[in-house]
């Protein structure tokens, strides 16, 4: 795994986002942290980022309206996953009409989530650089 990947792991849950922090430490990923969509963005405002892994059910600015707003302002990146535990059969279909590229139901396994970096890898390496 590239550990010059830039991702920020954005969940109201202190527990879940030390848990999907934590993953991505054994994958030699440092990463930064936002509680809500308006805590995601005003970390894009700051510095640019290749992945969002991203809840749905936040306060302030829940997933699904953070994700369309970064589309609106960032159309190239950052690349968003969906981590959530809201039903996929329901949320699936919106989160990809956001923008998201990918739906993971929680709790999101380490694999998993190695599994969705790497699919979206290549097209990260290409807009990093």
């Amino acid at each position: 795994m590239n550990p010059h990947l830039n991702i920020l792991v954005v969940d109201d849950d202190c527990t879940c986002r030390s848990t999907v922090l934590h993953m991505l430490k054994k994958l030699g990923i440092r990463a930064d942290a936002a509680s809500n969509g308006l805590e995601a963005i005003a970390a894009l405002e700051k510095k640019s980022y290749d992945l969002v892994l991203m809840d749905i059910q936040m306060p302030k600015m829940n997933g699904i309206e953070a994700t369309r707003a970064i589309f609106e302002r960032w159309p190239q990146r950052p690349r968003i996953v969906i981590v959530s535990d809201c039903s996929a059969r329901r949320y699936r279909d919106l989160s990809l009409d956001a923008g998201a590229v990918e739906f993971l139901a929680k709790p999101a396994k380490l694999m998993e989530i190695c599994a969705a970096i790497s699919r979206h890898l290549p097209e990260m390496r290409h807009e990093s650089h």
